[in-house]
């Protein structure tokens, strides 16, 4: 690779990673999710090569340095290289004619935290190359073909919901997207709860999550043995009656968290734009009870940090992402973002649990080109 010193004037794109507010595990169930862009992110600096080559060099875990060829097909590369390596792949295989490159990369989104890295890396790495490259892709394309990299090139069996969120994230707003229509629609929802006086809390419990271990791709194979035995086209379009025609009871147990969550995720969003931050706040602690009981992607360190920040006062409270690990979230006073952060560190430190980072986040823009 050629020195990365000499890239200090090259152009430079971020993508944020992203918090879910609600709508867990219906982005691959044809319902609605409501995420939002986060103010941390992942930075590319990019310019074309002269021959087939991508190479990169990352300071984000380390500084690391790969490389592949323009012909990478799925299998050549793996680890964080197989997210960058799947999007020229996605992006050359849906007919774009695409140049080597040199990139750097770098990243304020902590990896394994449920916050979305992977789609961050992913959505810079592809707005940076159709920029560059003059494509002309539009955000929500763009985003479907960075989230075809993570799942037919990575292997995890994603919906649409981070890289979506990650393009198309709006400062001051969360996204209600629309999974059951091709392509996704999304809408801006307003999220001003500073304006009310309030925080969110990013509780990241360093319990690194792996979607890549099977647990994931088990629970969307039980959603769609659900949906087939239902005769639907999408679990989310379940009735209130869908549960009692089911006989399995982990099936009964999936399907009633994509019922509520589903409306749960219609109230989130009626609750953002009347500012109603008790119901709110509600409504994420009920959330995290059906991901635990029902849906059984929570662990120990999640439930701890939630139970932890309720008993400190927080509005709501629950954990965010795939599950099995990674970072829950807390609506709260931004008076007592100090006392909320200290119970919980005690919490889960007294449960002999890694200590946690805590963190408040802001909704914020999608991918975007950063002025030097």
């Amino acid at each position: 690779m050629r020195d990365t010193d000499a890239m200090t004037d090259v152009p430079q794109w971020i993508a944020p990673g992203r918090v879910n507010l609600m709508g867990e595990h219906l982005d691959y169930n044809g319902g609605p999710v409501l995420p939002i862009a986060i103010d941390r992110g992942t930075t590319v600096k990019a310019r074309t090569r002269d021959d087939d080559q991508v190479r990169v060099w990352t300071t984000h875990g380390g500084n690391q340095t790969g490389g592949f060829a323009l012909d990478v097909a799925p299998g050549d590369v793996d680890g964080w290289l197989s997210y960058v390596a799947g999007v020229f792949w996605s992006l050359r295989t849906a007919g774009n004619t695409v140049p080597g490159f040199d990139l750097v990369i770098d990243s304020t989104v902590p990896s394994g935290a449920g916050l979305s890295s992977s789609a961050a890396l992913e959505c810079a790495v592809a707005g940076a190359v159709n920029e560059v490259c003059g494509l002309g892709i539009g955000a929500i394309d763009l985003a479907l073909l960075a989230r075809r990299a993570e799942a037919d090139f990575v292997g995890v069996p994603c919906g649409a919901m981070d890289q979506l969120a990650s393009m198309c994230g709006q400062d001051g707003h969360a996204l209600l997207i629309n999974t059951a229509v091709t392509p996704p629609t999304v809408e801006a929802v307003a999220a001003d709860w500073a304006g009310d006086g309030l925080e969110l809390l990013v509780i990241d419990t360093k319990t690194v999550r792996q979607l890549t271990d099977g647990r994931y791709a088990q629970r969307r194979d039980e959603c769609a043995e659900a949906a087939r035995l239902l005769e639907l086209d999408a679990l989310a379009t379940a009735g209130p009656d869908a549960v009692l025609r089911l006989d399995d009871d982990t099936l009964k147990a999936r399907t009633r968290h994509v019922i509520t969550e589903t409306a749960r995720t219609r109230g989130a969003v009626r609750a953002l734009r009347t500012r109603d931050w008790i119901q709110f706040g509600a409504m994420l602690t009920a959330s995290h009870a059906s991901l635990r009981d029902d849906f059984e992607v929570s662990c120990v360190e999640l439930d701890t940090a939630v139970d932890a920040a309720l008993a400190a006062g927080a509005l709501g409270a629950r954990m965010t992402g795939g599950g099995f690990g990674g970072s829950a979230i807390a609506l709260v006073s931004a008076g007592s973002v100090n006392a909320v952060t200290e119970h919980v560190t005690n919490s889960l430190v007294h449960a002999e649990r890694p200590t946690p980072d805590c963190f408040v986040v802001q909704p914020a823009d999608g991918m975007r080109r950063v002025v030097p």
